[in-house]
């Protein structure tokens, strides 16, 4: 079977956003979706919006993000679009928190390990097709964050992220995201991503950026500083095969702060997210990585 084609450049800038999207070949079209991280109020690590501002004009995109789960300055949208606002996100582009009202949408997960629905914001049906625009980096429940979590948690409404993390539980309390089993979890994130895909059907293109990364996750609003020098921007239409590349990448560093980056991803048993959509199809670990500057 033809591995899956990463392409990667260590150059980070919004002009190399834009040409590794364009050497894909994969030519998004319709009404696209940028998914990407708004950043929590405090949050140091976000990519703002100035980097990714040629790519999201240049596929004629709207950024999407949902609410959250958990107390913040992004659990509502009424403080979700302050915080969008605060941060430069409206400044230059057209924003649409799809869960902002209404019921979700409701999503079947006819292969799912342990969810068998997902809930995402209903203005998803908007769309035609999506740009994954993930910030690599590590995650303190996940491990690590990037295009799979991104697919999943991200792209869950509010009330999807707790049914995610607690596992298929309705109706799930703060309190019992943090008391399931670790595992399951990432199966969990594995299988509404590959709802989405589905939903798709081939028209996302995934981009992970691979600086500021630190142990913690954007959605932290105390987050430790980047612990490990940038690396570069990987572009791929296989979720599976980037992530599973950020993380090769990262285990081949030869910067001092690698070992602090994998012992969070292996302590929360990161890369389990990647096996397991990889093992319901949604993706292959199996890939060719193209410097697309040599």
């Amino acid at each position: 079977m033809e591995k899956s084609k990463v392409y990667f450049t260590k150059e980070i800038n919004p002009e190399q956003i834009v040409k590794i999207y364009k050497v894909l070949g994969k030519k998004l079209t319709g009404k696209v979706a940028v998914k990407l991280h708004s950043g929590e109020k405090g949050n140091q690590n976000y990519i703002r919006p100035e980097m990714v501002k040629k790519i999201v004009e240049h596929v004629n995109g709207t950024v999407v993000e949902c609410n959250t789960a958990y107390e913040g300055a992004r659990d509502t949208t009424e403080k979700h679009k302050k915080l969008m606002e605060e941060h430069g996100w409206t400044k230059y582009f057209n924003v649409d928190i799809l869960d902002a009202e209404g019921e979700d949408k409701v999503l079947k997960i006819s292969n799912g390990k342990v969810i068998k629905k997902n809930y995402v914001g209903k203005n998803i049906d908007n769309y035609d097709s999506m740009l994954v625009l993930s910030h690599f980096k590590g995650h303190p429940m996940g491990g690590y964050g990037g295009a799979i979590k991104q697919l999943s948690i991200g792209i869950a409404s509010g009330k999807g992220k707790r049914y995610i993390h607690c596992v298929g539980k309705e109706n799930g309390s703060y309190d019992d995201m943090f008391k399931v089993d670790q595992l399951k979890f990432l199966e969990a994130m594995a299988d509404s991503a590959s709802s989405v895909t589905k939903m798709f059907n081939g028209n996302i293109v995934y981009i992970n950026i691979m600086c500021n990364m630190s142990v913690d996750c954007d959605c932290c609003a105390v987050a430790e500083d980047p612990c490990i020098k940038d690396i570069g921007i990987l572009a791929s239409l296989d979720p599976v095969a980037i992530d599973q590349a950020c993380i090769d990448l990262v285990k081949n560093s030869k910067d001092k702060g690698r070992d602090h980056l994998l012992e969070r991803i292996n302590s929360k048993h990161g890369t389990h997210t990647i096996d397991s959509a990889e093992e319901i199809g949604i993706g292959s670990k199996e890939y060719e990585l193209i410097n697309i500057n040599k």
